[in-house]
């Protein structure tokens, strides 16, 4: 099969096409056909390998698996023996551990759930990685109608859907990205943007119930003052330090938070089928709209992951495989 590879760690010139060997599903696995594949900034960081702590798991000098990729859209074609849930024909999405940048990746049942039916493969494959994330993230916040939520890197791929997400939970949401981007965080629901650019979102101090933050450009102190007593900061940015990534953060953020008048939660995202599932309830009543920026073929997959690092996107990037 046809498979976009990296045989070391570097920027986009690392990555090429190649003729590589199809898998085959283990006994609780099921295998997809995929018809499309997103990028997301987990899998830029990866192929960069940063932070480079990453490395220790995913390989010291290269990568132990050459294939990137986790959020894929497509059709069953195979399944485990033990695998109960799906047969062949089903039109599923799934969060896969790597290998996802390909014509065909297996990934274990649990983490699978059927695509929504008003949307294509594309559009299905912008979900699995951001929507779960911000949907884990919104119920470790635990929103409630009525309150003001503030996403910190509303116009990206996991931004896109907590905006969406709060909305449709009840809250007043204000985003915050570049000012060119503002006209699309109102349309996908945001009540209040504000330009980074041009204002500082924790100048406000005490407004907010919750703050997502996507971004890390603040200290946690100036962060946190954006919050009204008993509010919480979510905070889910992988960015960081070239070694530790945003492992001092993290620490900083567990240390502090029993002595403040918030809540600082780390957001640890995971694999689960059963929030995929929810994501497919919610998309087919309308409530959230997967955005796209842009698609391309796997042939140029370079190409999307400059742009990517470019930070000119709205929403996701999506390989449309078949």
């Amino acid at each position: 099969m046809r498979a976009v590879v990296q045989h070391r760690y570097g920027g986009p010139e690392v990555l090429e096409l190649a003729e590589v060997e199809t898998p085959e599903p283990a006994a609780d696995e099921v295998l997809i056909r995929v018809d499309a594949v997103a990028v997301s900034a987990g899998d830029v960081f990866l192929v960069h390998g940063e932070p480079r702590m990453v490395r220790l798991a995913f390989g010291l000098s290269r990568p132990r698996r050459p294939v990137p990729g986790r959020d894929v859209a497509g059709e069953v074609v195979a399944v485990g023996s033990a695998a109960k849930r799906f047969r062949v024909g089903d039109r599923v999405y799934a969060e896969s551990d790597q290998g996802g940048w390909a014509e065909l990746v297996t990934v274990p049942e649990r983490f699978v759930a059927k695509r929504p039916s008003s949307i294509d493969a594309v559009h299905a494959a912008a979900v699995p990685v951001s929507g779960t994330t911000a949907l884990q993230g919104l119920r470790l916040a635990g929103v409630r109608p009525a309150q003001h939520v503030l996403v910190n890197g509303a116009s990206g791929g996991v931004g896109g859907f907590v905006v969406q997400l709060a909305k449709a939970m009840g809250a007043e949401v204000t985003g915050v990205c570049r000012g060119a981007k503002a006209d699309h965080v109102r349309a996908i629901g945001a009540d209040h943007v504000i330009d980074h650019t041009a204002e500082d979102f924790t100048v406000h101090e005490g407004r907010y119930d919750v703050v997502f933050d996507l971004v890390a450009d603040h200290s946690l102190g100036r962060t946190r003052r954006a919050l009204r007593r008993g509010g919480t900061l979510v905070l889910s940015s992988g960015r960081g330090g070239r070694v530790f990534g945003p492992l001092w953060r993290i620490a900083a953020a567990s240390f502090t938070s029993p002595f403040v008048p918030q809540h600082l939660r780390t957001l640890a995202a995971k694999r689960d089928g059963d929030d995929l599932a929810e994501l497919t309830r919610r998309i087919d009543a309308g409530e959230v709209r997967p955005v796209v920026d842009a698609v391309f073929p796997l042939e140029r997959a370079a190409e999307a992951v400059a742009r990517f690092e470019a930070g000119d996107v709205r929403g996701k990037l999506v390989f449309a495989v078949r």
